[in-house]
């Protein structure tokens, strides 16, 4: 069984100077253009006109938060999340692997994706559970109707509360979203309010995954609409990109209407899946995640992932990793949970990875040199173009030439050193 670990891990030395020196070309590279703030024009000298911060950084923070641990059942989590290229940090998350009393063999896992700031989203981390525990409905006897109600109550409950204290305290302008997963020993149940997204993956095939709750869908259009708003830009009035959440209280001041019709809802779609012996893991993320994979890529990602990984976390790091190259802008946050039945350490495909890594650093050599006796300078977004356009057996699926950057990234520095021994690398650095 993977062992319980609590954490933060520093970002590998290499990988801080590959930002330090070469961050917006090969940002570029793997955005395909897309610029974010690291893209973006400053404003001339001379002007005057007031600029609003911008919601990006000039560089991602690249440290990640991680957290590993087990319930006596036989279930496994890893928890592992990254600012990115926001300005700031706005997830937050709850991982209760094992609940007490009768519900010893219960867990709850949430991940809270902050808006307009991140303290309803830090406020709703630690109150949703409790308020969910003390509605009336969940007991040993696990019925399926009941829960469903007691989490739906404890969300409005949530919502209530957090009013309260955001008219106290003064900060009524922001809001999250919130997908959560409650197992107990016969049912899996999906509680989301927003656009973070669960997934199941059961015999290695996407069993079930909830849907984003966007303000352009049609049942959502029509709520918001008879609350007296208007959806454009895809947004509520122009503005807000979701149309379920908890806070948000601008958007819920409509008269003669329950929390449930206003423009945004604070009611959660509640599904009920009964568990299966096949069940191998389930995710939860936040849209930093599902905005740059589908579901079908990620679950067959992390289904290869677990064959080669020794921890979930390192597993959690790589699908990190692998949304911030293929352009995510956003915070990203994922806990995966992994049941009895999912794909464990393989020699054959631990053989595999290092036949395909070995691919790479060869391939990266050649093409090192070949830019070397044509008279160019090999730097590594030219290499990287090079190798994107070169067909690669075994690549991971899901994940693709993006999910072995750091291989190739390291090969390069490898290969420039053995060219330019005297040009430091700052391996060393911090």
């Amino acid at each position: 069984m993977r062992t319980s670990r609590k954490g933060s891990v520093e970002m590998p030395a290499f990988v801080r100077q590959l930002v330090k020196e070469t961050e917006k070309r090969v940002s570029s590279f793997f955005k395909g253009g897309r610029g974010g703030a690291a893209e973006g024009e400053q404003p001339g000298e001379g002007e005057k006109e007031e600029v609003m911060p911008s919601p990006y950084l000039d560089r991602p923070v690249l440290d990640k938060l991680t957290e590993e641990g087990c319930a006596r059942w036989g279930l496994t989590y890893a928890l592992g999340s990254m600012q990115g290229w926001r300005a700031n940090m706005e997830d937050f998350h709850n991982c209760v692997p094992q609940l007490g009393g009768e519900l010893a063999d219960w867990s709850f896992f949430a991940v809270f994706d902050g808006h307009a700031g991140s303290t309803v989203a830090q406020y709703c981390s630690q109150h949703l559970l409790g308020h969910i525990l003390t509605a009336d409905g969940i007991g040993a006897e696990d019925n399926p109707e009941k829960v469903r109600g007691a989490i739906i109550e404890g969300f409005m409950q949530t919502d209530k509360h957090l009013h309260s204290a955001a008219r106290r305290e003064g900060w009524e302008r922001g809001g999250t979203t919130v997908v959560a997963a409650l197992i107990s020993p016969y049912y899996i149940y999906f509680a989301n309010c927003g656009d973070s997204r669960a997934m199941l993956c059961r015999s290695g095939q996407v069993c079930f995954s909830t849907e984003d709750h966007k303000p352009f869908s049609p049942l959502e259009k029509e709520r918001i609409e008879s609350a007296g708003g208007s959806v454009s830009l895809q947004r509520i009035n122009g503005s807000l990109a979701v149309s379920r959440a908890l806070g948000d209280f601008s958007y819920k001041g409509a008269e003669n209407r329950t929390p449930c019709q206003q423009m945004v809802s604070p009611e959660p779609e509640v599904c009920v899946v009964e568990r299966s012996p096949a069940d191998e893991f389930l995710v939860l993320a936040c849209d930093g995640v599902w905005d740059t994979i589908s579901n079908e890529e990620l679950c067959a990602f992390i289904h290869n992932r677990l064959r080669v990984c020794n921890e979930l976390r390192d597993v959690c790091a790589q699908v990190i990793d692998l949304c911030l190259y293929k352009g995510s802008l956003d915070n990203i946050s994922i806990i995966l949970i992994c049941f009895p039945g999912a794909p464990q350490l393989s020699a054959d495909a631990l053989h595999q990875e290092a036949e395909l890594e070995d691919l790479l650093e060869a391939k990266v050599a050649e093409i090192y040199e070949e830019l070397c006796s044509a008279g160019e300078e090999p730097d590594l977004l030219s290499v990287l173009t090079v190798l994107a356009s070169t067909a690669i057996p075994g690549l991971p699926p899901g994940g693709g030439i993006q999910s072995k950057r750091n291989c190739i990234i390291s090969a390069y520095y490898q290969q420039r050193d053995t060219h330019n021994p005297a040009v430091p690398n700052g391996l060393g650095s911090s």
